[in-house]
């Protein structure tokens, strides 16, 4: 890994809960990620599991596709959130379809696999490369394990929020976690994505992907 671990005051369960709430939302919910978008609209639906869901954007947006999603989350006032911005899509099958769960996912171990594992932009109070391990444990013979994170390259537009020293390239992930005996990397780049400000300023950033299938057998 490239980036010193953040320190648990940084990125613990008592950080988001507190940034939960003092960060107190919109009635509008948020989009699914970009790359996830990208990379599992092709899949056909299974199992999911969400890790790190914060407000669930990506977890309805997998259960409105027929996947059937485990969605994790330290903080409880994401997850409350996020059931109400399910129950308010108007679409109760995709909410149904969701199991929310909150746990530390530092030390939360999965009962069961799963046909997608996926994690967008978790910061966490920890060794990221003891996360990882996690993940890719999870992931059914023949699943999919997709990992996006901030490239090293945004160091410059995010220095002055959470995740300023939370930065990894997919390369790292896949040379330090996957066997190539076990895995096939598909997708293991940095992509530029451009977002807008409350302030209606824009920026560009950039995004580690790691998109890998487990080996069958």
């Amino acid at each position: 890994m490239t980036a010193a671990e953040p320190t648990p005051e940084e990125f613990g369960a008592g950080y988001w809960e507190q940034r939960y709430r003092h960060h107190h939302g919109t009635s509008r919910p948020h989009a699914p990620s970009p790359q996830l978008v990208a990379e599992v609209s092709a899949l056909e639906p299974g199992t999911a599991l969400d890790a790190g869901c914060g407000e669930g954007a990506d977890a309805r947006w997998l259960a409105a596709r027929g996947w059937r999603v485990t969605a994790v989350d330290v903080a409880a006032t994401a997850l409350h959130r996020a059931q109400q911005h399910a129950l308010a899509s108007g679409a109760p099958a995709a909410d149904e379809r969701i199991d929310w769960q909150q746990a530390d996912l530092l030390h939360w171990t999965p009962e069961r696999r799963f046909d997608l594992v996926t994690s967008q932009y978790v910061h966490l109070a920890g060794p990221r490369e003891t996360f990882f391990r996690r993940l890719a444990a999870a992931v059914a013979p023949g699943g999919t394990l997709l990992i996006v994170g901030h490239d090293p390259a945004d160091r410059h537009t995010a220095a002055q929020g959470p995740g300023a020293d939370a930065y990894v390239t997919a390369e790292d992930i896949a040379a330090v976690l996957l066997d190539p005996a076990t895995w096939d990397v598909l997708v293991a780049e940095t992509r530029t994505r451009t977002v807008t400000g409350p302030d209606g300023s824009e920026a560009e950033l950039c995004d580690a992907v790691l998109r890998a299938r487990r080996r069958e057998g």
